[in-house]
């Protein structure tokens, strides 16, 4: 029986090119699942109350929080794809490659599954151990891709501490994840049918 050498394990970077359409989905939903078991296990050890940790509030207002958050987000993204080069906000590729071939209703189905899975790991048992400032520290690095420009790590900083502090506000984590729900699925749909020049 051949021994287990970790000295043998070789990482190398791929590019996003090198992945076909279904390995990315893979990984895709591969994290997202992963992501929603570590929030769930983590939500647990703190003895939180996963169901009322998920409870959909009687009051409406959190769709007034995720949507204005929403829109504030879509706007600043749109003013800076518009005077920022695309050079200093680009993420590899990786949100093209995704969204731009896929019909509207996956757009819709990718954009809900990443924004309960995020959302719960991140805002319902991040934040509540550490806090938002730290939160979206984490949230930042977790988006690896965003780090070689400080553009859109500032950005998706900003909109991480937008999003613990309308899960604050609002008691709810439902606030958070129509936000995030939302500016995935407007982004999505503008890469989607966005023409080039």
């Amino acid at each position: 029986m051949k021994k287990f050498d970790i000295r043998n394990i070789r990482v190398r970077k791929v590019n996003i090119d090198e992945i076909d359409d279904r390995m990315l989905l893979i990984n895709l939903y591969a994290t997202q699942a992963f992501t929603l078991i570590i929030g769930i296990i983590w939500i647990l050890f703190q003895r939180q109350n996963l169901l009322q940790v998920l409870a959909i509030p009687k009051q409406w207002e959190f769709l007034a929080w995720g949507a204005g958050l929403a829109a504030a987000v879509i706007a600043v993204d749109l003013l800076i794809s518009r005077w920022v080069p695309d050079e200093a906000t680009d993420d590899g590729g990786v949100n093209d490659r995704i969204f731009r071939s896929r019909p509207v209703w996956h757009i819709a189905l990718i954009s809900f599954v990443v924004a309960v899975c995020e959302e719960l790991l991140f805002r319902g048992a991040i934040q509540h151990a550490i806090g938002p400032y730290w939160t979206s520290i984490v949230f930042a690095a977790i988006h690896v891709r965003y780090l070689r420009h400080w553009i859109p790590t500032g950005l998706v900083f900003s909109i991480s501490y937008g999003l613990g502090w309308i899960y604050i506000q609002s008691g709810t984590l439902w606030a958070p994840i129509v936000a995030h729900f939302v500016i995935d699925f407007i982004m999505g749909l503008i890469i989607r049918f966005r023409r080039e020049p």
